[in-house]
């Protein structure tokens, strides 16, 4: 596995696979990601490979370039619909290199598969492609280790960027009895930090920032009511499919999320969440009170993460992937 290393990046412990982690002198605009696929190329070039997955399009130009001299398979793996991202579409120079590169690369990666069948089905729409869905689904644990907090708290978890409804979370605390434990961090984290205390929050807003994995599932198990917000800003944005929304599924907590299809989806057949149609704090607010006053209402969804878990695991899911790789690879 070849990654970034980036200057907050915290040490990886020991996985049961190779891997590396490149360092950039660049961590900004373009030269970053000119620097990184250059590095990427000569550090693929010079390694041995059956075959290649890129993983986003910020790698597929040095992945198509290396099938090609190597004449291996090459897979892509859509974790974002990478030209629908809010970052990429507010700057429409960026914007048009980055359809330019989808343009050309994905036609040529035959084999491939993306985090929700909705981004699956845009990437068949655009480019013909057959491509699966694959998603980022947690380990099935025996059972939910961590028990809740003695004094209960909100949770969010992941990156604190633009378009996951974050501050708009923070303005929503003022109305709520509870603290809020965020967990990640990312370019908003300063700005998040500098509204908690204008709002005079700083008392109930706590950032943790970067938490290593076990320590984040204490964290998860622990907590009261799960966060997931999307900003409805792009394609990227409206069909995303976030870890976390599994992440708290498994810990049997019962979360607010979007009313956006893949979200939706999981909740029509396992109802585990509130769905919010927009991240405006009243409606955050609103939703969070709900659980809160609503004991039955929390008893339900609780009971019906415990049933979801079964099903939405990584035990099952790897199946599909061994199965996709087996026939690339045959």
């Amino acid at each position: 596995m070849l990654g970034r290393k980036l200057p907050a990046s915290i040490p990886l412990k020991e996985v049961p696979f190779r891997h590396r982690r490149l360092s950039c002198v660049f961590n900004k605009t373009w030269l970053f990601y000119l620097e990184f696929n250059i590095k990427v190329f000569f550090c693929l070039l010079f390694n041995r490979q059956d075959a290649i997955c890129a993983v986003d399009l910020d790698t597929a130009l040095p992945v198509y370039f290396i099938s090609k001299l190597k004449r291996i398979p090459r897979i892509y793996d859509a974790r974002e619909l990478w030209t629908e991202m809010k970052p990429v579409i507010d700057r429409p120079l960026i914007h048009k290199i980055w359809i330019r590169i989808e343009k050309y690369c994905l036609p040529r990666f035959r084999y491939g598969y993306a985090v929700s069948k909705s981004i699956a089905d845009e990437l068949n729409r655009r480019y013909g492609v057959d491509y699966l869905t694959i998603r980022n689904l947690p380990v099935l644990r025996e059972a939910v280790t961590s028990p809740m907090a003695d004094e209960p708290y909100i949770l969010y978890q992941g990156y604190v960027h633009e378009a996951r409804g974050i501050e708009e979370l923070i303005k929503a605390m003022k109305e709520i009895d509870l603290k809020l434990i965020i967990c990640g961090s990312g370019n908003l984290l300063d700005r998040c930090i500098t509204l908690s205390k204008e709002s005079g929050l700083e008392h109930k807003v706590i950032f943790k920032g970067l938490v290593p994995p076990n320590e984040l599932l204490k964290y998860t198990e622990g907590a009261f009511i799960g966060i997931n917000l999307v900003e409805n800003s792009g394609l990227n944005q409206f069909y995303s499919l976030a870890n976390k929304f599994f992440d708290y599924i498994q810990a049997e907590l019962p979360q607010i999320t979007m009313n956006f299809p893949e979200y939706k989806r999981v909740n029509e057949e396992y109802e585990i969440a509130i769905l919010i149609d927009n991240i405006c704090p009243e409606a955050i607010t609103n939703s969070i009170l709900t659980l809160i006053h609503n004991p039955d209402i929390y008893a339900k969804l609780k009971n019906n993460c415990k049933k979801a878990r079964v099903e939405y695991n990584w035990q099952n899911e790897e199946k599909k992937l061994l199965d996709f790789y087996q026939k690339v690879m045959h």
